[in-house]
């Protein structure tokens, strides 16, 4: 795999493909097909962002925040282009900022995504039908939440299991978010009067994170498409082929 897909903006700090991440049996995800990035409603209609963003062709966009979040910090705006989804994924509120410094990330992390991974079923399941129908179609796809960290690395990875791509892979495209962890820490700050998080592990993606909480899945449910057919309710084995056929190459 790259060491880094990021995808250069002047607003975004964390928009990579997922393309060129290597399956099980050596294949390879296709570019250009499947997105993702930190909040959407950074881009500006008239910038160059907007000209390079649009030139992306995606038809789909998935914002994964929270309601409010929209109304505080704005979303995508809309253009005829793509259809926009908001699906809020996690349904207990926590803000990382404010965590005190002796919290661990990996195992408070990973146990938050354990927590969306059980409230949000009904969101996560629409979210992987509409990256099926995206993938059918042969339309590029983006999902984001507000850092493109942890909301968004946990759709990621149940996506990437699914392409039947290894979590060693997995683990190591959720941690590539610690390339933009100093621009999202700067971007926190200047929101902030130039304050600092009092948690040091603010915009960071330790892989522990994510190993942790595939970990905590395979206990649960045997495996991703464990996951995906007992909680979400979706036939993993068509679900899988249907984006391996589509998204694979």
């Amino acid at each position: 795999m790259d060491i880094d897909r990021h995808i250069r903006f002047d607003a975004l700090h964390n928009f990579r493909d997922l393309g060129g991440c290597t399956t099980a049996d050596g294949k390879r995800v296709r570019p250009a097909r499947l997105y993702r990035a930190d909040s959407l409603g950074k881009l500006n209609t008239g910038t160059d962002d907007w000209t390079r963003f649009l030139s992306l062709g995606i038809r789909t966009v998935i914002d994964l925040r929270y309601p409010w979040e929209i109304d505080s910090r704005g979303r995508i705006p809309d253009h005829p282009s793509f259809t926009y989804h908001n699906l809020s994924i996690e349904h207990r509120p926590y803000d990382q900022a404010a965590l005190t410094p002796d919290i661990a990330p990996g195992p408070y992390l990973a146990e938050r995504y354990r927590e969306v991974a059980q409230d949000g079923t009904k969101e996560i399941r629409r979210a992987l039908e509409l990256v099926t129908q995206a993938a059918r179609a042969d339309e590029p796809l983006v999902f984001h939440c507000a850092s493109g960290k942890d909301r968004t690395g946990l759709l990621a990875a149940l996506i990437l299991g699914l392409l039947d791509v290894p979590r060693p892979t997995i683990v190591a495209d959720f941690a590539l978010t610690d390339l933009a962890a100093a621009a999202l820490l700067a971007e926190w700050a200047s929101r902030n009067d130039g304050r600092s998080p009092t948690w040091p592990s603010f915009g960071r993606a330790p892989a522990e994170v994510m190993h942790l909480f595939l970990t905590d899945l395979t206990n649960r449910y045997g495996s991703t498409a464990g996951y995906v057919t007992d909680a979400l309710e979706l036939d993993a084995a068509v679900l899988s082929a249907t984006l391996r056929d589509s998204l694979v190459e």
